[in-house]
């Protein structure tokens, strides 16, 4: 049902997935409305298509649907004023819809996008600055880009009520879980333990008596969590 959703317009395009079921939530429907999608890709002639495109350095920013789905999952945990931390940020455009659904007021609320390469971590940024309410989210400390091993996360003492992962990951890192806040839940495509290369999106949710429970879910086919490359 995808491959209907394009559209020529950011508006057209989220209307588009709304309509045909792979948004069902308002709220994630306006906060996509809200983040130009042209403003994150690296050709805005293909913005509004509903596929992925590489932005360079072996990385790609994911189909609408795919972040759409992602929201989805995530919804529960994304409050006004909730901490969110989105590893392989690449882009920025995940990072700006979820800034979008915590957002309070412009007073709360915190999401903090990771990258393993300082390129992509630059290109994050850059692409907020290129609308006034990117620069607001970044000015009042909502949003912040930073450089760091995405399967150890970002250790930091309030924790996280969300955690997305944009690569997959070769297990369920355990550092992750970890960082978590009970109640929280992360958002990961995983590799398959069988060899065959296959990867499924999980979701581990920590309820808020700290029990974690493991949820396979869809096959995915997203870049590998690795290392950054050797300069």
């Amino acid at each position: 049902m995808a491959w209907r959703c394009s559209g020529k317009t950011n508006v057209e395009l989220i209307d588009n997935l709304f309509k045909n079921g792979l948004i069902t939530s308002a709220r994630i429907r306006d906060a996509m409305m809200k983040v130009d999608r042209a403003h994150y890709c690296p050709s805005p002639s293909y913005a509004y298509e509903d596929s992925p495109q590489s932005i360079g350095h072996a990385a790609t920013i994911s189909a609408p649907h795919m972040h759409a789905s992602a929201c989805e999952s995530l919804l529960p945990f994304l409050k006004p004023g909730s901490r969110v931390l989105d590893i392989g940020s690449g882009s920025g455009y995940l990072t700006a819809v979820l800034a979008e659904l915590v957002r309070d007021g412009g007073k709360g609320g915190r999401v903090v996008g990771l990258e393993h390469i300082k390129a992509l971590k630059e290109l994050g940024e850059g692409n907020m600055e290129k609308s006034e309410r990117g620069m607001e989210m970044m000015s009042t400390g909502l949003v912040e880009f930073v450089v760091g091993d995405g399967r150890k996360g970002l250790k930091d003492e309030e924790g996280w009520d969300a955690i997305h992962v944009g690569a997959a990951a070769v297990e369920l890192h355990e550092e992750l879980i970890e960082q978590l806040r009970s109640p929280g839940r992360i958002f990961i495509p995983v590799e398959d333990s069988d060899g065959y290369g296959d990867q499924h999106i999980w979701t581990v949710d920590k309820d808020a008596k700290g029990a974690v429970t493991k949820k396979k879910l869809y096959g995915v086919r997203y870049v590998p969590l690795t290392d950054a490359p050797l300069t």
